[in-house]
């Protein structure tokens, strides 16, 4: 797979490893506990896909649900969104910050999916540093597959932990292997695993939603607004059961 760091171009900017103890995923996760993401009023998440041929039956749908994502939340905070995608020979990309789900839908509808392996390991850095730069609120994930190494994800997703920016992983599909990584990124990140049931996508754009209330006002906003979907945030937020 190619080591290559993300492209950028005048509209678009670039994302891109080490075993993780069972002390350092402690630290990790410890020290994630003092931090509040997404109490400042302003939120600002970076949603990432996987691309790859495998995904392409799903695309649209996931294109229509991000815009109504940003729609719902847009008349009260202040959300910022930065599309992310990954697909060919090593080929990963990063939009420009978006403020409105429409431009953001227009960004994907220029993506075709095409065959590759998956670069999870680029979005996860490509978060990090997008981090050190301004705060982001959360990582969001959609993807079925996993082929990096575990470990080395693992790395840089307690990387993400300790510096407060949880990853909520839509899994798409039943691959064992990849639930398990997902799991743990979700786990190292104090974020969040969900089933994506492409049958389902109310299910889906309610939690984005709700992932979109919690970057921009924390867990007092999900407590407060209280609808299903946010019950379901707020148990793994938690640390209670994951989704399904």
């Amino acid at each position: 797979m190619s080591k290559s760091p993300v492209r950028t171009d005048r509209s678009e900017r670039s994302p891109e490893a080490k075993t993780s103890s069972s002390g350092d995923i402690a630290a990790f996760l410890n020290a994630a506990r003092a931090v509040k993401p997404g109490e400042g009023g302003a939120g600002r998440i970076v949603l990432a896909l996987d691309a790859t041929m495998s995904r392409q039956p799903t695309w649209d749908m996931a294109s229509a649900i991000q815009a109504e994502m940003f729609e719902s939340v847009a008349s009260s905070t202040a959300l910022t969104m930065q599309l992310v995608y990954f697909r060919g020979f090593g080929e990963c990309r990063a939009s420009r910050w978006a403020q409105n789900g429409r431009e953001l839908g227009t960004m994907m509808t220029r993506i075709d999916c095409r065959a590759g392996r998956t670069q999870i390991g680029k979005v996860l850095k490509h978060a990090l540093k997008e981090h050190g730069k301004s705060p982001i609120s959360a990582l969001i994930y959609i993807g079925d597959a996993m082929e990096e190494d575990a470990d080395a994800l693992g790395h840089v997703a307690g990387q993400l932990g300790v510096r407060g920016v949880p990853a909520f992983i839509f899994q798409e599909g039943r691959e064992p292997g990849a639930e398990l990584v997902f799991r743990e990124i979700a786990r190292l990140t104090r974020g969040g695993w969900f089933r994506f049931d492409p049958s389902s996508p109310r299910v889906l754009a309610d939690l984005l939603k709700s992932i979109a209330v919690y970057a921009t006002g924390g867990l007092k906003a999900l407590e407060a607004r209280g609808t299903g979907s946010d019950k379901r945030l707020l148990t793994q937020l938690k640390g209670g059961a994951s989704g399904r």
